[in-house]
């Protein structure tokens, strides 16, 4: 049954800044998260262009090549507008993963990734040992829209009896 995975992410959304207005003076923001075929999404947090979700999305990964997308829409009775998007590469986290640190000093950075024309990372992004488990935060721009960021926590979760990476 789990022999196509390598692991799971948890995909901690934790808010919206300075999203983009799409009602008369502000937005109903939540945020889908997909990868393949998997698609999740937060609540929608009403009349907020800067929003707090704190919310935890899991996604199984079958094949860490394969970006997480996200998508930011503003809830409308009718058609939900588009508040823009972004890509999130996990693949520097699962190379974290598969050094299988031990006995590392907690908040031990390994790894940090600088925003490029390659990526939607709006600052510099730490991937570290927390608890013995390998983590990111993440501000990523989103794209085809006029403003707005999105924070993001990943974390990875091996499962027993997968392929593992």
């Amino acid at each position: 049954m789990l022999d196509h995975l390598v692991g799971l992410v948890k995909v901690r959304v934790l808010r919206g800044v300075n999203l983009a207005i799409r009602d008369l003076r502000s937005s109903d923001p939540y945020v889908v998260v997909r990868i393949g075929e998997q698609k999740l999404k937060t609540r929608v947090v009403k009349k907020s262009t800067n929003p707090e979700w704190n919310e935890e999305l899991t996604l199984s990964i079958e094949d860490p090549a394969v970006p997480v997308r996200l998508e930011v829409y503003d809830k409308d009775t009718f058609v939900d507008d588009t508040m823009g998007n972004a890509e999130v590469d996990i693949r520097p986290l699962v190379e974290v993963v598969k050094m299988k640190l031990r006995d590392v000093a907690d908040k031990t950075i390994v790894k940090k990734l600088v925003p490029n024309r390659q990526n939607c990372l709006a600052e510099e992004s730490s991937i570290y040992i927390s608890e013995g488990k390998v983590k990111q935060d993440l501000v990523v721009r989103l794209r085809n829209v006029e403003c707005g960021e999105i924070e993001l926590q990943l974390q990875w979760v091996d499962l027993p009896g997968s392929k593992g990476v």
